[in-house]
């Protein structure tokens, strides 16, 4: 056969490769007359490769360069964590009739259970904060509270999608994927979306669909790195080679590679596996060394939690994210599962037992990756967040002391990045009822707060700034907020 033949299966255009041709055309018949002499150069910059990962200035001046994201699965509890609740307590075991209007359903409630914790101000903010998260306590003044969040599902896969990507569909590119596209990577040796799983490889909630590039070129998708031993699967060779052999085997891949690409052209995903290809090949060195633990000092183990079975596996994903942060790695998740790859934050029998294991294990190393990432005069361009897919309920399951699903009125918190340090952000309220809900904070074209989170973290970042009504909007979230 001709290497210039092409089969019926090579001619083939993908849909999407259509539309994305006729991009350019598009523009220039909508935005002639509204950019004038600036239409080349906007064309230009959007008409890149898909494979192109080079670092690109924001839209607008934004502090934030990574993010950080702290993904608990399965529902942290607000009445216990971050947002009390009093009033829990004086109508314990009571069902009142705006309770009833107004939760998503009753199911076998068995009236309003009161949070078995303490809480206490801390900081100059004076912030409360449960007594099962003393470390995170000690950094109050360096995050901001979210405590009237809202989503539309109280069904995790649902709230986790929402949570991502701000859709309740499987194909939205997710968060991470967004920040990627609209900044690229700075360290071209380094993925520049990367999932921290946990060492055991427990099953993740979605799994990739978390870190997927949705409808945007593969090369924007996550790239799920192990915490123990080799960052990837076969990322070494299994017998040692040597350099020379090792560099003309590359090089005669990448010819082959890339006269295949040319003989199927509108085909993004080949530029992109070309690209990940690429990427191993220089991670042989890069990734082995940002994952190598043991250049860190026995005293940063120690405030991380390394020293200490029950902190040790996820203070090792916290250090690695600030490894990664520190080479340019643009955007970092941490997941964490359970021994039984269960939903660890999804505490329905025993919200006591179960919570306040499931902080014993996080609690100091977040409240060291903060204090770390400040030392190290990195906080102001690193954006964490923290939180999970919703919140649980008021009342228990069941007659059992845990809580049920609740989508509205949960917490998240954030820190660094140009969020405003030492506030919790609501719709005032100290009604244990009716919880309510942010809607009015970046969202697309739905007012669910989850889809305002994910836009406002991209805000942070200005890549990109979206109102309500979909036009261009500057504004900061509109929540109240009290320090």
């Amino acid at each position: 056969m001709s290497p210039t033949h092409r089969t019926n299966t090579d001619r083939q255009q993908h849909r999407r490769d259509f539309f994305g041709s006729m991009r350019d055309g598009l523009l220039g018949v909508g935005l002639t007359t509204l950019l004038g002499s600036d239409l080349p150069r906007v064309v230009a910059a959007d008409h890149r490769p898909a494979s192109d990962l080079t670092p690109r200035p924001p839209h607008f001046g934004g502090q934030a360069k990574s993010v950080i994201q702290f993904f608990m699965t399965g529902g942290p509890s607000q009445v216990d964590l971050f947002d009390p609740k009093p009033a829990l307590a004086k109508h314990e075991g009571e069902l009142p009739q705006g309770f009833i209007d107004n939760v998503e359903s009753v199911g076998s409630a068995g009236g309003l259970l009161p949070s078995p914790f303490r809480f206490a101000r801390h900081g100059h903010s004076g912030l409360p904060v449960s007594d099962i998260l003393p470390h995170l306590a000690t950094c109050v003044d360096d995050i901001s509270v979210v405590r009237s969040m809202w989503t539309t599902s109280f069904n995790h896969e649902t709230g986790v999608m929402m949570m991502h990507s701000g859709r309740p569909i499987k194909a939205s590119p997710s968060l991470g994927a967004w920040v990627t596209y609209g900044l690229g990577s700075e360290n071209r040796n380094l993925p520049a979306y990367v999932a921290l799983d946990d060492p055991l490889h427990k099953p993740i909630l979605l799994g990739k669909q978390n870190w997927q590039s949705g409808f945007l070129p593969p090369i924007f998708q996550g790239t799920r790195l192990r915490s123990i031993g080799s960052p990837l699967v076969n990322l070494q060779p299994r017998q040692p080679l040597p350099p020379a052999i090792l560099d003309f085997t590359r090089g005669l891949a990448n010819r082959m590679a890339h006269e295949h690409q040319l003989r199927r052209p509108g085909r993004p995903e080949l530029a992109a596996r070309i690209a990940s290809y690429e990427l191993a090949a220089r991670m042989q060195l890069t990734a082995t060394d940002a994952m190598d633990l043991s250049q860190e000092t026995a005293a940063t183990h120690r405030q991380y939690g390394l020293d200490q079975k029950v902190t040790e596996s996820y203070g090792r994903r916290c250090l690695l994210a600030r490894r990664l942060v520190e080479r340019g790695v643009r955007n970092v998740q941490i997941y964490m599962n359970t021994a039984n790859g269960d939903n660890p934050w999804d505490h329905h029998g025993d919200v006591q037992g179960n919570l306040s294991r499931s902080c014993l294990q996080t609690d100091q190393p977040v409240a060291a990756l903060i204090k770390d990432l400040k030392q190290r005069s990195l906080l102001d361009s690193t954006l964490l967040v923290w939180g999970g897919e919703f919140g649980p309920c008021r009342w228990p399951e069941g007659g059992k002391p845990g809580r049920d699903h609740g989508a509205n009125g949960f917490s998240v918190w954030m820190a660094g990045g140009g969020s405003r340090a030492a506030r919790f952000m609501e719709q005032p309220t100290n009604s244990a009822i009716t919880p309510w809900k942010t809607v009015s904070v970046f969202t697309i074209s739905t007012p669910r707060c989850s889809t305002a989170l994910a836009w406002t973290i991209a805000a942070w970042f200005s890549t990109t700034t979206v109102s309500t009504s979909g036009s261009a909007a500057s504004s900061r979230p509109a929540w109240s907020e009290r320090s």
